[in-house]
């Protein structure tokens, strides 16, 4: 154990002065904290170079001011205090209220985690990595998992891919990073985002250096017609399940696109953040298997295994290999990709997916037969399948007066204002359902239909009481106005 201390004979003062108010000056500005060991008299009388009497000396002095705790036999360690000179602290963070049921969207089950089978991949891995592997290698990621990839994706994603343009990526929003800075190098200047979409991708295209354009979604998908009129050089959407609210993208938007793409040269960026997860209906294909050269697939774990583990990728079209590799660093962790190789080949992602999906399917149908019974004026939008389901509530419920009410609660959800760049649309709360039970999912739908009824609506309400009865002809997403991670 080291201590950075500056003592000297040339200093003022004796050296067990000196060492007695070094460590008063650190733990006074905080860099020793309360409970932080230090080493031994014998060892930092060693690392110093002075007598250890000097040290001892000056630890008895320090242990009866009150800065050290010093027991026999056990190591020294920096008192709790309080020192009367010492530096203000900053302020604790407020104790959150905390989560009682968890409707959050676009979270998995961590809890479901195949711990053992990761293991195991895991050990095998370390057992079997090669001395270049070890080394920094290809900054596009392990050639494993990449080929790995390729076979997976091509088998249930459709996607065109081989290893040469696929990218391993720290998640999807590092990779759109990748992707934003390599179109700004050529020249690119606006990228369009859904809307309603994702919060984070207009960030990182701003930190790429370009413009985020919002292009309305409608019951439909993304409105390609007016992607158009907005002049932009990539698109960033999410076809298979739009996030959030739950449509597919048409199959003659799809070609009208794709159409685009070709006569403009633009690129797609297809986030198939969930697509492993349909409960009514085979998934559709990739967008990316209509056209390799003008679309970039992004993928990752995060919605399928778990977050912690920093995996995703990107299969790159040919003219944007170079761009991307001229913008990536040293690459990722490379001992759990070759465990991530080893997870594909075995076939555990086909196993833990089959698993999941029963399960998921489960609570899902428990969140619609719940809100039909506690909540009939909900409609649930959008096709069965993710994490979450999209509720429109009737006109006159105040959308912000519920999620503040819910969150005074411990009711944790997203509503379509957390997505919406304005407004126009109807109420709308946003319900994942992947993260609790069947009776936690029951429980929590009828507490938050009790705060839908008693919040005061943001309108008067003719006839009834606020949320009463079923919704009269709700807008349909397109009606959202102009205007996911």
């Amino acid at each position: 154990m080291e201590l950075l201390l500056n003592v000297s004979k040339n200093l003022p003062g004796t050296l067990g002065a000196q060492i007695r108010s070094r460590i008063r000056d650190a733990v006074r500005d905080g860099s020793l904290r309360a409970g932080t060991p230090v080493p031994s008299t014998r060892e930092l009388a060693r690392q110093l170079g002075v007598s250890r009497k000097v040290v001892v000396d000056a630890y008895a002095q320090l242990t009866a001011e009150g800065y050290l705790v010093t027991r026999q036999g056990a190591q020294p360690r920096i008192a709790a205090g309080p020192f009367p000179d010492a530096a203000a602290a900053p302020p604790a963070a407020a104790a959150g209220r905390p989560v009682r049921f968890d409707f959050r969207p676009a979270r998995p089950d961590v809890s479901s985690f195949p711990r053992a089978a990761w293991a195991r991949c895991l050990r095998d891995a370390l057992a079997e990595i090669n001395i270049d592997d070890l080394g920094y290698g290809d900054p596009f990621g392990v050639d494993a998992m990449r080929d790995g990839l390729a076979d997976h994706l091509g088998r249930v994603r459709g996607v065109v891919a081989d290893r040469d343009r696929i990218v391993v990526t720290g998640g999807y929003l590092h990779g759109l990073g990748l992707i934003g800075r390599a179109l700004a190098a050529r020249g690119a200047r606006r990228i369009a985002c859904e809307d309603p979409g994702g919060t984070d991708e207009a960030r990182i295209v701003a930190r790429s250096g370009l413009e985020a354009v919002r292009v309305p979604v409608d019951d439909l998908g993304l409105r390609v017609d007016l992607l158009a009129a907005a002049e932009v050089d990539a698109v960033i959407l999410t076809p298979a399940h739009q996030h959030p609210t739950g449509v597919v993208l048409a199959p003659e938007r799809r070609t009208a696109l794709i159409a685009l793409l070709r006569a403009t040269g633009a690129i797609a960026i297809e986030d198939d953040y969930d697509a492993e997860y349909r409960y009514d209906r085979p998934a559709v294909g990739a967008l990316q298997g209509l056209d390799p050269a003008h679309v970039v697939y992004a993928g990752t774990v995060s919605k399928v295994l778990a977050p912690a583990l920093r995996l995703g990728w990107m299969v790159l079209p040919p003219a944007l290999v170079e761009p991307v590799r001229s913008q990536c660093d040293h690459g990722g962790a490379r001992i759990e990709q070759l465990a991530f190789a080893h997870f594909l080949r075995r076939g555990e992602l086909d196993r833990h997916l089959r698993r999941m999906r029963v399960r998921y399917r489960r609570r899902r149908d428990a969140l619609v037969a719940a809100l039909a019974e506690s909540l009939p004026s909900g409609r649930v939008c959008g096709i069965a399948a993710g994490l979450h389901v999209t509720v429109e509530l009737p006109d006159h419920v105040d959308e912000a007066a519920v999620a503040a009410a819910a969150r005074g609660r411990g009711i944790a959800l997203a509503t379509m204002g957390d997505y919406a760049s304005g407004g126009g649309r109807p109420p709308t709360l946003i319900l994942g359902y992947s993260q609790m039970t069947e009776a936690r999912l029951r429980a929590g739908v009828r507490e938050l239909a009790t705060i839908v009824r008693l919040t005061p609506p943001s309108r008067p309400v003719a006839g009834g009481f606020p949320g009463a009865g079923t919704a009269t002809s709700p807008a349909v997403p397109g009606r959202r106005g102009s205007g996911r991670s």
